[in-house]
């Protein structure tokens, strides 16, 4: 008997083995993603014996756990609009360098190796700077400026906003840079030809055209620094929560036995916070993406 063809795909075509490049995607992000947000999901309404309770979600009504959502929303927000303006204009300054140039390089590959320095490392590096015995520290006193005691550096509402800066500052830059370079020089020749100035430009051309990228990239800033965790834990102290670190505390169960679940619960709602901002950001995303150039 005679060996069957082989067999093709719909339209002609041979299957393709392309889609074996994305499973080591997809094994990773079912680790890391899926599955530990379906333990948080099934946890957040377990009781210790396993059986459905509401008890948990009833736990985030508690003073300490809505003052921690509280300080995180503010520390993420503040913290996400001062990054964007700072960002936005850096950004626009890299735009006018030259493409292939030097400067637009560099700029642009240390915000990306800035925008990924944290945790640990990052708090080490402002204590050593600005701490009481910190490196600007010494030498302020040298010079004879008193920079205080440096307690201001462990506060979540001071020193963490600063430290969170530094690494949201240069994530704006690369997220926001696309879409700044995306403006056409004829849109601005245009204006000019119709007897419009540069208020007017940025005004009605530019600044409708960049609202949603902008919005669409301070809302994941927003993000970024709402799921920050480490450079929190190594800096802050625990007189000022913030919801990651109640979460941290309450699944190494530091002070009260069997309050994993009731961290579940917390982190339950802070998945809902961020799903809810990044799809918030998704659709500006798809909406600015039209003023892309391809």
């Amino acid at each position: 008997m005679a060996d069957a063809p082989p067999r093709r795909a719909p339209g002609g075509r041979r299957p393709s083995g392309a889609l074996l490049g994305v499973v080591p995607f997809f094994a990773y992000t079912t680790v890391f993603l899926l599955i530990p947000t379906l333990v948080v999901l099934v946890g957040a309404f377990l009781d210790d014996d396993g059986g459905f309770t509401l008890d948990n979600l009833s736990a985030l009504s508690e003073p300490v756990v809505v003052r921690a959502l509280r300080q995180s929303v503010v520390l993420s927000a503040v913290t996400a609009a001062v990054g964007a303006v700072l960002g936005a204009v850096l950004a626009y300054a890299v735009s006018t360098a030259k493409v292939d140039g030097v400067t637009k390089r560099f700029v642009t590959s240390l915000s990306g190796v800035l925008a990924q320095f944290g945790g640990v490392a990052l708090a080490f590096a402002f204590i050593a700077s600005f701490g009481a015995t910190g490196l600007i520290s010494v030498w302020l006193r040298g010079v004879g400026v008193d920079p205080g005691t440096g307690l201001w550096l462990y506060e979540w509402n001071s020193g963490l906003m600063l430290v969170y800066l530094y690494f949201q500052v240069p994530l704006m830059l690369i997220v926001f840079l696309p879409a700044v370079e995306g403006l056409r020089p004829q849109w601005r020749e245009a204006t000019e030809t119709l007897g419009g100035t540069t208020w007017t430009y940025w005004r009605r051309v530019a600044g409708p055209i960049l609202f949603p990228s902008f919005v669409g990239a301070t809302l994941l800033l927003f993000t970024n620094a709402f799921s920050a965790y480490a450079t929190a834990a190594a800096l802050v102290s625990q007189s000022s929560p913030l919801l990651p670190l109640l979460i941290g505390g309450s699944l190494r169960s530091e002070v009260i036995l069997g309050q994993e679940n009731v961290g579940k619960a917390m982190a339950l709602a802070m998945i809902v916070v961020v799903a809810v901002v990044m799809t918030a950001y998704a659709w500006l995303d798809k909406r600015s993406s039209r003023w892309m150039p391809r």
